[in-house]
């Protein structure tokens, strides 16, 4: 078959293949068309390649991509029948087509192209450019200013001629913005308190001062303003203030949005509430991954609204026990620290509290253990369950004074063995939630301290842990499985495990100490430990896992009425989704190798 230059021969997803193409002369353009009509990801398929393979095996005999004859073209072509034919007669021919194809759906462009359309339905996302419009395009509001001297009353009278609720406060001598003045904070801080309003600005300021960069994302925006409890983002751009989003406007802006939902718990004002808003959770799931979002933004939401809850319920609790007798930070581990929970979570929480006297200690303990306990219990009958392996902070063992926590660090560091650094790697995705951040920034400068000494013992044994599991995959390419009530299946989460556990060895390494894998991978890369192809390879694997069991478990959920697990039965994938996953299968044992030549060498 010949074709003139520039013959259009299948359009991407619609144009059925009736043949496998093998081009003698000239050549195929391939490539993808965007929603502007924009080329992405152009290929050329010269003489010697092939083109329809991959399209009628994998999907369902419509063309994967876009193809022009790119100038005089002669192809040969194999009827469909017969290529099939091939494929059951020789295992090793069909291989060569899934196995590239698997290998090109690690990469996160190709597979969002090749990703089918979802169906349009009501859910919390009617305003998808949620998830794609930068900060950059939206209209932020004017920063209103005023030295730190200025009296409160002035401030005030700014406020009513500017129309505004929010004046920025600069300090005297610097100029630098150092906190913001509200009509809350009017209310609160001068009028209930009977405060002189001729006093300077400064000494009722609102704190803190959060910023972030014009080219992020809006979601990110908002889920910076829920973590920091901040009602105020200044925008940021070759660092200069350019304006500032209120959290309000921009809730009211996106009033089916997820993040609607967020602000809905953060309002809730029973244990009974929290309960029901929890249970909504894997419904929200469901849609934002039928949309089309990404995993990690979808592991982003659920541990928001995790750590909504459990903001709510230390409150309430704090409220209901009196002040604590000393300065204390409660901190979040494991997947809810590393900001990447999924449907099946249970609690992971330790405390730190401020060094104290002698004669204090004990009624100390004794206070933040009942706290702890209470914590821990109204979190239970709202849903996230208590931890089975007892890594909570009403467990004795994991709520101490901040020089016993730097004891655990150097013992856990300088006498490593298997046992403990299975058992306690959880403690190295500690994340702050709620007191006193001083206390948390003193634990990782120890840290620091500590990971500049030599720890090759420690490393070692870090290593080992990332090499405990290997991905489910036999010799011959096939799935390797166990039997769990009647069904063949392996453990999602087990198979995950490796990419967290290798990242948190290199993190750890170049005293990275950011606890989720994603922004690990960044920074690794950022400093040259991973080559652009490492991280894009185990970024897409790692999401591509993780989409996978957040989809199950909201199924699970939601149509089996059944508590979720990590388990999956290969046979319930398509076949996309099996050549996909042992490509990632792949990528992860290579890893494990390359983790293995780094680390366990040098003991």
């Amino acid at each position: 078959m010949s074709y003139p230059k520039e013959t259009l021969l299948y359009q991407q997803d619609s144009s059925k293949i009736r043949s496998l193409d093998i081009v003698v002369s000239g050549a195929y353009e391939t490539f993808f068309y965007d929603s502007a009509q924009h080329k992405r990801l152009p290929e050329t398929y010269g003489p010697g390649t092939c083109y329809g393979g991959m399209s009628i095996l994998l999907n369902k005999k419509r063309s994967l991509r876009t193809v022009i004859a790119r100038r005089d073209t002669r192809v040969l072509q194999l009827p469909r029948r017969d290529f099939r034919a091939l494929c059951l007669a020789s295992e090793q021919f069909f291989q060569y087509f899934t196995h590239k194809y698997g290998e090109r759906m690690l990469n996160d462009e190709y597979a969002h192209f090749v990703k089918p359309a979802s169906p349009p339905e009501a859910n919390f996302l009617v305003a998808d450019q949620l998830f794609s419009r930068r900060i950059e395009t939206l209209e932020v509001r004017e920063l209103l200013a005023c030295p730190g001297a200025t009296p409160i009353y002035e401030a005030a009278r700014r406020m009513a001629a500017a129309k505004v609720s929010c004046l920025f406060v600069t300090d005297d001598e610097t100029g630098t913005i150092s906190g913001y003045c509200t009509d809350i904070t009017l209310r609160d801080k001068v009028i209930a308190q009977q405060l002189d309003a001729a006093r300077p600005v400064r000494d009722v300021v609102a704190t803190p001062i959060v910023s972030i960069n014009q080219g992020a994302y809006v979601y990110e925006a908002i889920l910076l303003m829920f973590q920091t409890k901040t009602r105020y983002l200044l925008v940021e751009r070759n660092g200069q203030y350019t304006g500032f989003l209120s959290r309000n406007k921009l809730l009211s802006d996106l009033a089916q949005s997820p993040f609607m939902f967020i602000q809905a718990v953060k309002l809730a004002q029973s244990t009974r509430e929290l309960k029901r808003r929890w249970e909504m959770v894997p419904n929200i799931v469901n849609q934002l991954l039928t949309r089309g979002v990404k995993p990690e933004i979808v592991n982003q939401v659920i541990s928001t609204v995790a750590d909504t809850i459990a903001l709510k319920v230390i409150e309430n609790v704090l409220a209901e026990h009196g002040p604590a007798p000393a300065k204390f930070v409660f901190m979040v581990l494991g997947s809810e620290g590393r900001k990447e929970q999924t449907l099946v979570t249970d609690q992971d929480n330790a405390i730190i509290y401020e060094d104290k006297a002698n004669e204090q200690r004990e009624l100390v303990r004794a206070y933040f253990l009942r706290f702890a306990t209470a914590v821990s219990d109204e979190l239970n009958q709202i849903g996230l369950h208590f931890c089975t392996g007892g890594f909570m902070a009403k467990n004795s063992k994991w709520t101490h004074s901040l020089s016993h926590w730097k004891r655990n660090y150097h013992q856990w560091m300088s006498e490593s063995n298997v046992e403990t650094v299975m058992q306690f790697a959880t403690f190295f995705d500690c994340r702050f939630l709620y007191g006193e951040v001083g206390l948390m920034d003193e634990l990782q400068a120890f840290l620091h301290q500590e990971l500049s000494q030599p720890l090759d013992r420690f490393l070692f044994f870090m290593a080992k842990n990332a090499l405990q599991y290997e991905p489910p995959l036999t010799f011959f390419r096939g799935f390797r499985t166990f039997t769990q009530e009647g069904q063949q299946v392996f453990d999602l989460k087990k198979t995950m495990s490796p990419i967290v556990d290798l990242v948190r060895v290199y993190a750890l390494q170049n005293q990275i100490f950011q606890t989720n894998t994603g922004e690990r991978l960044a920074q690794l890369r950022e400093r040259g430990v991973f080559k652009e192809k490492e991280y894009q390879e185990l970024l897409h694997a790692y999401y591509y896992l993780m989409g996978m069991r957040l989809k199950k478990q909201a199924r699970q959920l939601i149509d089996d009425r059944a508590a979720p697990t990590n388990y999956l039965d290969p046979k319930t994938l398509t076949q996309v989704e099996q050549v996909t996953l042992k490509e990632i299968f792949k990528v992860i044992t290579d890893f494990q190798l390359k983790i293995k030549v780094s680390f366990t060498k040098s003991f």
